[in-house]
């Protein structure tokens, strides 16, 4: 077996640990500025060298820079925010609906990362017993594509408070196919120097000594 062995350096190690780190959800930060064409193509390559299971590489990326289709999506995500609302008891409820979560009209532009399941037919290497594994490696595609954004000093959101079907009714997207992530991108005017949910004190980061398990749980 012969291949490369690229060697990174303390000074790039540090760098990647940088961009981890300093990864956030963006929502009230974005400004109006366009992201640059060649750095969006940089963003989605880096989601589409993602590993995926059997190499079936099953994301595709919609981009809405249409104002008119993200409001229809803002729409939704509002209608979608006040049912989340009443599912907390009445001590979190007021304090979940000040939480800005979201920056799809803020934004320059949303972008959709979906997967279809069906992409290579018949029995997919390493989801013979997982099926799942599909929708997994789309989700790291969208974990490549936030810290490339986050190493290009852009910001990234991802909205979850959205109703697929109606996602799927607004952009079009075919039947079989399923959104896994819309995501709101583009030049922020800074970053939390912690995730905003755990500056409020909605919950606290864990110690990660109370989840590391040694040979059984």
């Amino acid at each position: 077996m012969s291949g490369i062995r690229p060697e990174i350096t303390p000074a790039e190690r540090a760098g990647f640990y940088k961009v981890l780190y300093h990864r956030r959800d963006t929502r009230r930060e974005f400004l109006p500025d366009p992201v640059d064409e060649a750095v969006l193509r940089r963003l989605l390559d880096a989601a589409h060298h993602a590993p995926s299971v059997g190499f079936m590489q099953p994301w595709d990326f919609i981009i809405v820079r249409d104002r008119a289709i993200r409001r229809r999506i803002k729409e939704d995500f509002e209608a979608a925010h006040r049912e989340a609302a009443e599912m907390f008891d009445e001590a979190r409820r007021e304090k979940y609906r000040a939480f800005k979560l979201e920056g799809i009209l803020e934004a320059p532009l949303g972008l959709v990362v979906t997967c279809d399941r069906s992409r290579t037919g018949g029995p997919v290497i390493g989801r013979t017993s997982q099926p799942e594994m599909d929708l997994y490696s789309t989700v790291c595609a969208v974990q490549n594509l936030w810290l490339a954004a986050r190493a290009e000093n852009l910001g990234v959101g991802w909205v979850s408070i959205l109703h697929p079907d109606r996602l799927k009714e607004v952009l079009g997207i075919p039947e079989g196919i399923v959104p896994i992530a819309y995501l709101c991108v583009g030049h922020v005017s800074g970053f939390h120097e912690k995730p905003e949910l755990e500056k409020a004190g909605w919950l606290p980061r864990l110690p990660i000594d109370e989840l590391i398990h040694y040979d059984r749980w």
